[in-house]
């Protein structure tokens, strides 16, 4: 009874979104306060607990608000000065097959940027990019979210590996394991990255076809995967392109640059390739002519897309520019042995104690890419030498934008805090925390196969947590524990947890929110999380059967 409980705040928020297709702004507001009762009606959370967790939620919305503004003016910038309608010539110059412009522009220019930022910046660049390639917003935001899949565990430099895995490790039942193995915990740490990028690697494998797969079977004129299949030479090289780097990184480097290096790799391997029509098609897809979209494929933005005139003096260079100064402002300030990262952070907003518990949040506002966007927003007024009224008129459309995915995020974001923060340290029934309890009860049911659900836990974790790395925080001991008392190598069903977090980013509410705000698409979110829990179920299917073969067949 208690697990069916502690299910309802995630059923409530799949049946308003996904079920009903409410939009978010009506959506998150009820899912709130049915968390908010169940938190304090039958866990007995404290109150003070509650409103801090609130806070808490409410500051990260902000952070969350911070980045998607910023990726918002970049975009308002860049179509206000012409640049945007030269970015797309250089990219239907390179391709006109809409899959093969998914693949570079999402799947290896967009995991170049989750390698380097993290935090749903993938989604907030390539949705809108995409868009004005001539994608339907819909499909932008679709390509945008299923991106946030193989370079999430190794987004940010390594976050959800070294906060997210090593924070939810540091504990004594650990401590003990390694020391009996004659082990450091550095080597463990370095041995579950590994796993993760084999296992992330074999799923990604699949990924930009399933990509492909998606797009014809929602947007073609036809409506069928067979169409995006037709390109599998070129999607399957365009994955080992970035995999096989990418585990090679893991497995000599660490954890810091996998997704970044290979991103990199395959970028210069698949563009060249590209040009030569090697792997490729002989025939172009397309989507269908814009007067038979249907009217859910569009934004709010979408109708402006042709006011844009093309701008004589921007050569390709001069266009490409922000977003190449964007990602190398957010590699330089994720390396700490540059230094830069270190003074960025020393500037925090925000509390670590709110109302007398140990509940806070701080905000680092120089160290956010919001604050990378808005660098080479500055820089990008000077270098194309934007007058007044263009520079004012991308602030007037980037704030009416940001505007609308404030409410739905408001209480999305405390939504989650009060879900998560609903432990026996905070509460007076002495339960165990909602997504704990939950967790727990899945591997009591499933016993020996709990290999092929590790996954899903892991999913579920960033679904209600908006992050890989909080998913992480919350069940990598719990994976752990559970792996030892059914006798299945810990490091493994650990990984498993880490490459089902990065999945559950495709279906993250707030990365949604976030993405659909991007190209006017608020109110769609349920519509987007029925498309993208499709890939997301597939990476978990996929990543569950590896990782019971390697538990039991392989090991």
């Amino acid at each position: 009874m208690l697990s069916l409980l502690a299910l309802t705040p995630i059923l409530a928020v799949a049946v308003l979104l996904v079920g009903l297709r409410l939009p978010a702004r009506k959506a998150m507001p009820i899912a709130y306060l049915g968390t908010l009762f169940i938190a304090a009606s039958i866990w007995k959370v404290r109150i003070e607990v509650l409103a801090a967790a609130t806070v808490q939620g409410l500051i990260l919305s902000v952070s969350i608000l911070y980045i998607v503004f910023g990726a918002l003016l970049l975009l308002a910038t860049i179509t206000g000065s012409g640049a945007i309608v030269t970015i797309r010539f250089s990219l239907m110059r390179l391709s006109r097959d809409r899959r093969i412009q998914a693949i570079i522009v999402g799947w290896l220019f967009g995991s170049f940027i989750e390698g380097a930022s993290g935090f749903g910046t993938p989604a907030a660049v390539i949705a809108p990019l995409l868009m004005t390639l001539g994608f339907p917003a819909a499909a932008a935001v679709m390509v945008g979210l299923i991106v946030q899949s193989t370079a999430v565990s190794f987004g940010a430099v390594g976050t959800p590996i070294l906060v997210g895995i090593a924070g939810g490790l540091d504990a004594p039942l650990v401590t003990e394991y390694v020391a009996s193995r004659g082990l450091s915990f550095s080597w463990l740490i370095d041995d579950i990255s590994f796993k993760v990028s084999l296992i992330h690697a074999l799923c990604g494998l699949i990924m930009p076809l399933v990509l492909c797969g998606m797009l014809s079977r929602f947007f073609g004129t036809q409506r069928r995967f067979r169409d995006g299949l037709e390109i599998w030479p070129f999607a399957i090289f365009s994955a080992a392109a970035f995999s096989i780097p990418y585990v090679i990184c893991a497995r000599f480097l660490g954890p810091e640059f996998p997704s970044l290096v290979g991103a990199a790799v395959g970028l210069a391997i698949v563009v060249p390739v590209t040009h030569r029509g090697w792997f490729c098609s002989n025939c172009s897809w397309e989507f269908p002519v814009r007067k038979l979209w249907c009217k859910d494929w569009t934004g709010q933005i979408d109708s402006e897309e042709e006011k844009v005139e093309m701008n004589p003096s921007m050569s390709s260079f001069r266009a490409w520019f922000p977003y190449a100064l964007v990602a190398l402002l957010l590699l330089i300030t994720r390396i700490p042995a540059l230094g830069v990262q270190a003074w960025l952070q020393h500037v925090s907003i925000g509390s670590s104690n709110f109302f007398g518990t140990n509940i806070g949040q701080m905000i680092q506002p120089f160290y956010l890419p919001g604050f990378m966007f808005l660098i080479t927003v500055l820089f990008t007024y000077v270098f194309y030498r934007m007058s007044v009224p263009q520079i004012l008129e991308s602030w007037r459309k980037a704030g009416s934008q940001i505007f609308s995915a404030a409410l739905p995020l408001m209480f999305a974001v405390p939504m989650v805090r009060v879900f998560i923060q609903s432990g026996s340290d905070y509460n007076l029934s002495g339960f165990e925390s909602m997504p704990l309890l939950l967790a727990e009860a899945s591997a009591d049911i499933t016993g020996a196969a709990w290999p092929l659900l590790a996954p899903w836990i892991g999913a579920l974790g960033a679904f209600v947590a908006g992050s890989n790395t909080i998913s992480n925080l919350m069940f990598s001991l719990f994976q752990f524990s559970t792996a030892e008392r059914i006798n299945v190598l810990p490091t493994l069903i650990v990984a498993a947890q880490a490459v089902g977090g990065a999945a559950g980013n495709m279906v993250t509410v707030h990365n949604v929110v976030a993405a659909c705000a991007t190209v006017g698409l608020l109110g769609r979110e349920g519509d987007l999380i029925r498309k993208t829990i499709i890939p997301m179920s597939i990476y978990c299917i996929m990543a569950g059967l590896l990782t019971w073969l390697m538990s039991f067949i392989l090991s």
